[in-house]
Parts: structure tokens; C-alpha cells; sequence
């Protein structure tokens, strides 16, 4: 009785707008007291589970790095880039912001921020190009979220850690290397789906660019060169992160560290954008405000998942969907309509630390490869952001363009479509996501 009368009084908080880490972590800390088990118990897996894992510490110097960057002018400087590049296209400016979306994404981590910062900076644009108000405001929603999984993505990151940790605490051995859902491995993954989602939304905005009539900017070599110039010392970034992770120079970790000092020096000393004194001290405290929310949930969930597996709830959930699922097309259907319905309900961090300790031993027993669930996962949470009613980035751009909601749930449907039917072709593809682990791993 005790036990359901706290379970009503959690729901109701969490009802009422409670923090996300008191319900996660008060959950556990009941359940101990009910049981006449000691606190310090799971206080002790909490402080072991989140110091134990050195990954943690690329999200602060990744985040860091990303706020500097939005704080800066590299939005303009890419989309100037972008358009010398691609606006001989018809439907050019189109594919412009969308790459810059998803490079932005992948450094900020936080859809919202990619909205606010290139979305305004490029939506006037796209309206005095022609660009039809609908379809513009549909590309930027949907593209907020487009570059979660391009390195060195932050949900990556949290997946990796919260995968690590749920398989090490039910005792699960992977098959092989090609099995084991490390940063590294989860970066390799992530990076050909990615590149599809950016493929089959850039066939689209031609296709609309072609169809409305939109006029071209004209390849000119003078305007290109200039371009480059200007975007010279952040060009390297991705090679910087992508080259020196996938080439085995760098760990994550040490990946994390050397984008933030070059990130620091870039802006600070090169283009001047930012201020030692006045802006990085500022900008420091506003990414840790993100990191310290991400860490605080984290560690409650690390509690949350040993009393969990102690009380064999996912072996429970197994049995249980063996009665209803019989194979592994039929589980994978039933996981990403649950993951869009929590991926529009709820952040990407709270959605990962809460959800993926239960489904993982799961998806491990019905042949599932931990490292293609992660890109599932976070194919299914990316697309949440925008899925009707209260995906985050419809609310986002309602704010930023003063549009009423319910016009932002008619622009989106169209490109919800074909991020729906790209993530049945991940889905039911798995080779798309492992054979870049599987390559760089017979190597």
C-alpha cells in the first residue's frame, strides 16, 4: 500500500513540473526505505557509476566549445560558406541551411539553439529568396535537430555512457568488438545514417526549389575564395574531430579537449568575435548550467538503473513482451513508435538516462546490436523534436518566427515524412550503421 501511495505522489509531481532528477532519483531512495535497505547503498552506485566513467568529461569541454561558437559569428560565416558552395543549385539555399543546421547541431548538442541561432539568421533570407513561408518554416523545424548524429553530438555521448553502464550491471557480454556501444564505436555508427537524413531532405528542398522556381546564385570562384577566407580556422574543426577520433589520434575525451582550445583561441584571439574578460566567463557559466543539469540527471539515473536491474524489471519487461512480440521486425515496430512518442514528450538527455537502461536488455534478447540501438534511439528522439503536438522545435520556432503553432504542425508534416521513411531504411538496414565499425575494425 506504502509502495503505491508514493508511486501516485511521484506521478503527481512530475505532473506538477517537479525536476526531472528529484523523480528519477527519489525513486530508488523510496524504494530502499521501504525495503529496509540502506541509502548509502545506492548513494555509493550513484558517486561510483558517475566518477568511474572518464567519457563524462568530453560533454562539459564539447558544450563549452559549442556555446562559443553560437556566441560567435561562425552561423554567419557557414552560412556564407554554404551558399557560395551550393547556391548554383536550384533549391541551393535550401540545402545550405540544412547542412549548416546539422553542423551546428552537432557542436551545440541542443536543437534549440541551432533554431535560434541559424533559423533567424537564415528564415528572412529563404523568404526573400522566393522560398515558400510553409516550406521554409518547415526546413528550419525540422532541421533544428538534424546534426544528432554527427560527431561529437552530446546524446552520443550520453547514449554510449548509459549503455556502457546498463550492460555492465546485468552482466551482458558482447559477441564481439562490433557489439561494444563505445563513444568512439557509436561516432562511426552514427555518421552514414546521418549523412542519409541530410541526403534525402536535401533531394526534397530541390525538388520544392525547382518546383516554386527559385533563382540561382551563380558559382562565382571570387565569391567562394572569400567565403573561404573568412571560415578559414574553423574549417578544420570536423576534420579535427572526425579525422582524429576515427584515425585513432585522439580518444573522445582528448578530442573534446583540444576542439575547446582551439574553439577558445579561434574566437578569442584570431577573429576577435568574443572577450576573455567579458564574454568566456559568461559563456562558461551558461554551457556548465547545461552540464551540471546533464551530470545531476545522469547520476540519479546510474541509482535508478541499479535498483532497477536489481529488481529484474527489464527481464520482467522481456517476459512480458514475449507474450505480444514474437519476433524482431515486430519489436523494432513497437520501439520506435514508443521512442517518437517519448522523443516529443520529453528532452533527448532525460529521454536516454530514463529509457535506455530498460530497453537494452530487451533489444540485446531479441538480437538487437547495442551500437545499431543507439542510432535507432537516437534517430527516433531526433525526429521527436518536431513530431506534432508538443515536439520541442515546433515550439521553439513559434517563438523565434512569431508563427502560430498549429502553422509550424502543417509545416512540418511533409519533412516528418521523409525523416519517417529514412528511419525505416536505418531501422531495418543495420549494415548502415556497422559497416563503418565493422570496417575500421578488421582493418
Amino acid at each position: 500500500m506504502s509502495g503505491l501511495i508514493v508511486t501516485i505522489g511521484l506521478i503527481l509531481f512530475a505532473f506538477l513540473g517537479t525536476a526531472l532528477f528529484l523523480i528519477i532519483g527519489s525513486v530508488p531512495l523510496f524504494a530502499s526505505l521501504l525495503s529496509d535497505q540502506p541509502i548509502s547503498v545506492i548513494i555509493g552506485e550513484m558517486f561510483e557509476r558517475i566518477t568511474g566513467v572518464p567519457t563524462l568529461l568530453a560533454i562539459p569541454l564539447f558544450t563549452f566549445a559549442g556555446y562559443m561558437l553560437a556566441e560567435s559569428k561562425t552561423p554567419q560565416r557557414l552560412v556564407n560558406l554554404s551558399n557560395a558552395m551550393f547556391g548554383w543549385l536550384r533549391g541551393g539555399l535550401a540545402v545550405v541551411a540544412l547542412v549548416c543546421c546539422a553542423i551546428f547541431t552537432a557542436f551545440t548538442g541542443a536543437s534549440g539553439v541551432t533554431i535560434i541561432a541559424i533559423g533567424g539568421l537564415l528564415y528572412p533570407i529563404l523568404i526573400r529568396e522566393k522560398y515558400p513561408e510553409k516550406f521554409s518554416l518547415g526546413l528550419l523545424t525540422s532541421s533544428g535537430s538534424l546534426g544528432l548524429l554527427f560527431p561529437p553530438s552530446l546524446p552520443i555521448i550520453i547514449y554510449g555512457v548509459v549503455a556502457l553502464n546498463s550492460l555492465s550491471l546485468t552482466g551482458m557480454q558482447a559477441a564481439s568488438p562490433s557489439e561494444i556501444p563505445t563513444i568512439d564505436n557509436l561516432f562511426k555508427a552514427c555518421f552514414l545514417p546521418g549523412i542519409l537524413l541530410v541526403v534525402m531532405l536535401s533531394g526534397y528542398s530541390i525538388y520544392k526549389g525547382h518546383k516554386a522556381r527559385i533563382p540561382t546564385i551563380p558559382f562565382s570562384i571570387k565569391n567562394f575564395r572569400k567565403a573561404v577566407r573568412e571560415a578559414i580556422w574553423e574549417l578544420p574543426l570536423p576534420i579535427i574531430i572526425i579525422g582524429g577520433i576515427y584515425g585513432g589520434y585522439f580518444t573522445p575525451t582528448k578530442a573534446a579537449a583540444v576542439t575547446a582550445f582551439y574553439v577558445l583561441i579561434t574566437e578569442v584571439f584570431i577573429y576577435r568575435d568574443l572577450s576573455l574578460t567579458k564574454d568566456v566567463p559568461r559563456i562558461m557559466r551558461e554551457s556548465m548550467l547545461l552540464v551540471g543539469s546533464i551530470l545531476v540527471i545522469l547520476g540519479m539515473a546510474f541509482g535508478l538503473t541499479n535498483y532497477l536491474i536489481d529488481q529484474e524489471v527489464p527481464q520482467k519487461i522481456l517476459d512480458f513482451m514475449k507474450n505480444f512480440i514474437t519476433s524482431k521486425i515486430l519489436f523494432l515496430i513497437t520501439l520506435n513508435i514508443f521512442l517518437l512518442i517519448v522523443g516529443c514528450m520529453m528532452d533527448i538527455f532525460s529521454a536516454l538516462v530514463v529509457v535506455v537502461p530498460l530497453i537494452i536488455p530487451v533489444a540485446v534478447q531479441f538480437g538487437v546490436n547495442p551500437i545499431h540501438l543507439g542510432v535507432i534511439f537516437l534517430t527516433n528522439l531526433e525526429i521527436g523534436y518536431s513530431t506534432p503536438p508538443v515536439g520541442l522545435n515546433l515550439f521553439i520556432s513559434s517563438f523565434r518566427f512569431n508563427k502560430p503553432i498549429l502553422k509550424l504542425y502543417q509545416a512540418a508534416v511533409p519533412f516528418l515524412a521523409i525523416l519517417l521513411i529514412a528511419l525505416l531504411i536505418i531501422t531495418y538496414w543495420p549494415e548502415l550503421s556497422l559497416w563503418l565499425v565493422n570496417f575500421t575494425i578488421a582493418q
